[in-house]
């Protein structure tokens, strides 16, 4: 979700015109996007420092950014006429331009980031299936009668966060539940259909 920019924002950001140098604004905006970034005591304190300010005021600009990158990314925005327009006409000129060249070029990382950081559901790798026929049961009734078996491979981003996880499900479906599933899964095509055609 995307932060309500206000004026406090961007006094908060006029603090980088104390930064030593352009790396060190680039520096500053790179390490305040990640989620935690601005409560970070650590941060903070080495802001403070780099920039010759209190610890508060550190802790302001950190939020500042944070609330500037998120909404960027958040709103798409991609050309600099986009970004240039968030600001306040008092707002120092060449700063802007900065910060402005920083938040464009470091928006496709930052989106690579929070995609891969989403929580998302487990996804369907591949699925196998053959038609099988019982020949010996318990029950004369269920003998010699076909079933289908359904082996799907199912990955899950979620169970490692490093890498892949992946798992096999395997289900054993009479005629009746076939026809019941695939009854189903024709009634979410028809809609998915409906939607994707607004």
């Amino acid at each position: 979700m995307a932060a309500v920019l206000s004026s406090e924002h961007f006094s908060s950001l006029q603090l980088l015109l104390k930064a030593p140098s352009k790396d060190a604004v680039r520096q500053l905006c790179t390490d305040s996007f990640p989620l935690g970034a601005p409560a970070s005591r650590r941060l903070a304190e080495s802001t403070a420092e780099t920039l010759a300010v209190s610890e508060t005021e550190a802790k302001q600009l950190l939020g500042a950014l944070h609330a500037v990158s998120r909404h960027v990314l958040f709103h798409n925005l991609t050309s600099p006429e986009q970004v240039l327009v968030l600001f306040p006409d008092s707002f120092h000129p060449s700063l802007k331009n900065l910060i402005t060249k920083i938040l464009l070029e470091q928006s496709p990382t930052w989106r690579n980031e929070a995609l891969a950081s989403q929580i998302s559901l487990p996804r369907l790798k591949n699925m196998e299936w053959r038609v099988d026929v019982k020949t010996s049961s318990d029950s004369v009734s269920r003998m010699a009668v076909p079933t289908c078996l359904v082996n799907m491979q199912i990955e899950d981003p979620a169970c490692s966060p490093g890498g892949e996880s992946s798992s096999s499900v395997t289900l054993e479906l009479s005629k009746e539940t076939l026809d019941t599933m695939l009854d189903g899964l024709g009634r979410i095509r028809d809609q998915l259909a409906v939607v994707a055609a607004k």
